[in-house]
């Protein structure tokens, strides 16, 4: 069982810069792959990123290909989401998630994710 807590939201300005981390509980982070998610007020969520296990085949949405990148520490249970040239519509709240790497699907679905933070809120001010 994992457990994981996002920080780093905040308010910035458009083409400014934030840090997402989420910090994961439990003896098995290292066994799931991560995932980052958004939702904005009125949409469905949806996917922004993931990463496997071992820190390798990180994957983006293409609204956040080039301006996001994902990241991991297995030995600090963390996992970050750099996001740069922010944008109006990047305001939302961003998820991680958890998923265990034998789970069926490309890494993009929200079912193949099985355990959640709260959400950090993202706003981008034009």
């Amino acid at each position: 069982q994992v457990q994981l807590v996002e920080s780093g939201g905040g308010l910035v300005q458009t083409g400014g810069s934030l840090r997402l981390s989420c910090a994961a509980s439990g003896r098995t982070f290292s066994s799931y792959d991560m995932g980052w998610f958004r939702q904005a007020p009125g949409k469905e969520r949806e996917f922004v990123a993931s990463i496997s296990w071992s820190g390798n085949n990180p994957y983006y949405a293409d609204s956040v290909k080039g301006r996001f990148t994902i990241s991991r520490d297995n030995a600090k249970n963390t996992v970050s989401l750099q996001m740069n040239s922010l944008k109006p519509e990047d305001t939302a709240v961003y998820y991680c998630a958890s998923r265990w790497p034998f789970t069926a699907g490309a890494g993009t679905g929200l079912y193949e994710y099985d355990y959640w933070g709260q959400g950090t809120q993202v706003t981008v001010s034009s």
